[in-house]
Formats: structure tokens, sequence, C-alpha cells
């Protein structure tokens, strides 16, 4: 019991400290206070993702057509702008895609560059609405651990990046994967609205494979800034590297499970591969949220 209230002593001694080296521009931009409001909203999430099942197996599911619309289009126009305020402020600050050590002084640009990576870090708590859906529309098999784990990993990540380091090297990994949000929830979008597209949304499995090029070219510029001596946190980047690695691991996976195995991109009795896509939907899946394929009962509408 010493021991343990030792380590409780330590660990709020030691974010006393973090706190006195923490970027002053954004204590008081809403949620980065504190980290109890991150945490309580990832704390709800997890306990959702136990109690939503529960509470929709004895339920018809909804079919939330409009509302998945509505989302993934929104999330594309969010995408879109953090993307271009990362692009745009980086380049007016003249940053280099190299080395670029964090500025914390109020120059307009730094600021509009904190301010993108801050809407970044919200946008990974409203990607928690991804599972919100899938639950409620029944969709329990597309809720996979790498879903789970980069929904919930990702929120509290970025709330100690926006802390610490809202800018800088930063800037970098968030471009790329604000990018490649625009074409993520621009194809789910497209395939919400019925299954007149399905035939111009073949390039599905090129998202996947795009983003694990994302995590690899992520681990080249965490390794090259560490290799070259680059000031920007250490700790941060190799922390960087081990959590990009994670993701190659769980994306190969989804990857060869669902486009590479053979002869079926189904498993045994007849379940559709789990996408791994933070808002993925199986090819089954698709077919059967657009009425080609009827389970029984009817969903319910919004």
């Amino acid at each position: 019991m010493e021991a343990v209230t030792h380590f409780v002593n330590d660990t709020v001694e030691f974010y006393k400290w973090g706190l006195t080296i923490a970027d002053k521009r954004v204590e008081n931009w809403p949620m980065m206070s504190s980290p109890l409001p991150t945490l309580a909203i990832s704390c709800l999430y997890l306990l959702f993702l136990w109690a939503g099942p529960r509470y929709m197996q004895d339920r018809q599911p909804f079919t939330l057509r409009k509302t998945l619309i509505v989302y993934n289009f929104s999330m594309v126009v969010l995408n879109f702008y953090i993307a271009k305020e990362l692009l745009l402020g980086s380049r007016a600050a003249g940053y280099s895609y190299l080395c670029q050590p964090v500025n914390y002084s109020n120059d307009v640009n730094e600021v509009r560059i904190a301010s993108a990576l801050w809407w970044y870090y919200i946008s990974k708590g409203v990607e928690f609405l991804d599972t919100v859906f899938f639950i409620m529309r029944k969709k329990f098999n597309q809720v996979s651990f790498l879903h789970v784990y980069h929904h919930c990993t990702m929120f509290i990540l970025w709330w100690i990046g926006i802390k610490w380091v809202p800018g800088g090297q930063s800037f970098f990994g968030a471009t790329i994967n604000s990018s490649i949000h625009v074409l993520m929830y621009g194809y789910y979008g497209l395939a919400a609205l019925g299954p007149q597209m399905q035939k111009y949304l073949w390039w599905k499995k090129y998202l996947t494979i795009i983003q694990m090029i994302q995590f690899h070219v992520t681990i080249g510029h965490a390794g090259h800034s560490l290799y070259t001596g680059c000031p920007f946190p250490a700790w941060m980047q190799w922390a960087l590297i081990g959590y990009a690695v994670t993701f190659i691991v769980l994306f190969a996976n989804f990857y060869y499970h669902a486009y590479r195995r053979k002869p079926f991109s189904t498993q045994k009795g007849g379940k559709p591969v789990v996408n791994g896509t933070s808002n993925g939907h199986s090819k089954v899946e698709e077919v059967e949220d657009n009425g080609k394929k009827q389970k029984k009962g009817r969903a319910k509408r919004e």
C-alpha cells in the first residue's frame, strides 16, 4: 500500500512539474486547463462500449441514413479546415518539413497553427460518434480492437500534444492525418447516399493503404528528427514511433483479412470482416445498409 501511495504522490508531483513547462498560450482554451474533461469523456466512451450493445440487444437497429450523411460530410469540412489552416499557417511561418522546433510565442502564424491543432484534438473527440453510430445500427462487428484503440488513445494523446507542443513538428502528422480523413469521411458520406453510389466507391481499399503509408512516413519523419538532433522533445518522437508501429501491425492485419485472404472476403459463419478504418463499413454492410439485403425485422427510422 505504501508503494502505491508513493507512486500516486510521484505521479502528482510529476504532473505539477509538467505544468510548469506546458504551453501558457493554451491553458485557458476550452478543455485544456485540466485533463479531467478529456479523461471523463474517454471513460464515458468506454462505458458506452459496454452499455450500448446491451441496450440495443433486444431492440431494432436505427438506420440513421440522414444523420450519417450530415455527420460524414461535416467531418469532411472540419478536417479540410484543419488541413488548410495547418498548411497555410506553416507556410506563412516558414516551417521546415524535416525539423521544426516549437515556437511558443504569440506570433499570429504560431497561434494559428496551435488553434488548428486544437481543432484537430477536438475532432478526435467528435469521432467517438463513429462508434456510437455503429452500436445504434447494431454493427457490433465493426467495433473492433483497432477501432476502439484508435479512437480512445488519439483523443487522450492529442490533449497531451496540445498541452505541451501545439506547434513545431506536431503539425506534420496532423496535416497528413486530417487530409486522409477528408478522403475517408468523403467516402463514407458518399456510401451513405445509397446503393447508386457503390459503382463509384471502388477505391475503398486504397484508404487503408494510404493510412499504412502515413504511419511509415511518420516513423521515418520522427526517426530523421532523432538522427539529426532536431530540437523537438525526443521523448515525444520515440513515443510517436512506438505508437505508429502498433498501427502498422493492426492495419496490416486488417488489410490482410479484408483484401488479401483467399478465397472469400468473409470469415467462417458468414460474418463480414471487421473494418479497421476509423469510420469503416464492410462491403457486406454497405449493401445491407442501402436496402439490397434485408435482415429480420425493420430497422428504426431516424
